[in-house]
């Protein structure tokens, strides 16, 4: 029984993986019309199986919903990637985008069951500071915030 649910565990991650690639290779391909050749080949490297093309658009994805298959039907799974502006009770605020370029800036409510991790440990919510690095990935049942230092 361990072994089938460690597998059904590894092809959900890897289905999930999946989605996230062929989610941000339509927005990738949506914008294409105003990019270059280069950004245009990468997305149909993606979309042919190329397997660090995929990883790149993984990367450089910053919101997404994912509707996983479960044991008991479909869940939506959401994922937001940014930088932390502020943190007040259970609210995140983050500038979803990259150092230089934003897409939005969304507040998300955290569930005070949600797991919070700073640079690699455990923290609380209140810990995150502004400019930090975050994701957070909600599920229907859980929540995960990961936050690290930012880069110079």
């Amino acid at each position: 029984m361990t072994f089938l649910r460690r597998h059904v565990k590894f092809l959900a991650v890897g289905a999930a993986c999946a989605a996230a690639g062929a989610g941000a290779s339509a927005i990738a391909t949506a914008g294409a019309a105003g990019t270059t050749t280069a950004s245009s080949s990468t997305v149909a490297k993606a979309s042919a199986g190329h397997p660090g093309a995929r990883r790149a658009l993984e990367r450089r994805a910053v919101q997404g919903d994912l509707v996983v298959a479960t044991r008991s039907g479909f869940a939506t799974v959401t994922f937001n990637r940014g930088f932390v502006q502020s943190v007040s009770g259970q609210q995140l605020t983050i500038r979803e985008g990259t150092k230089t370029a934003t897409y939005k800036t969304v507040t998300l409510t955290i569930p005070a069951g949600a797991r919070v991790r700073d640079n690699g440990k455990p923290a609380p919510l209140s810990q995150l500071s502004a400019g930090q690095r975050v994701g957070v990935l909600q599920g229907p049942n859980r929540t995960l915030v990961v936050a690290r230092d930012a880069r110079p």
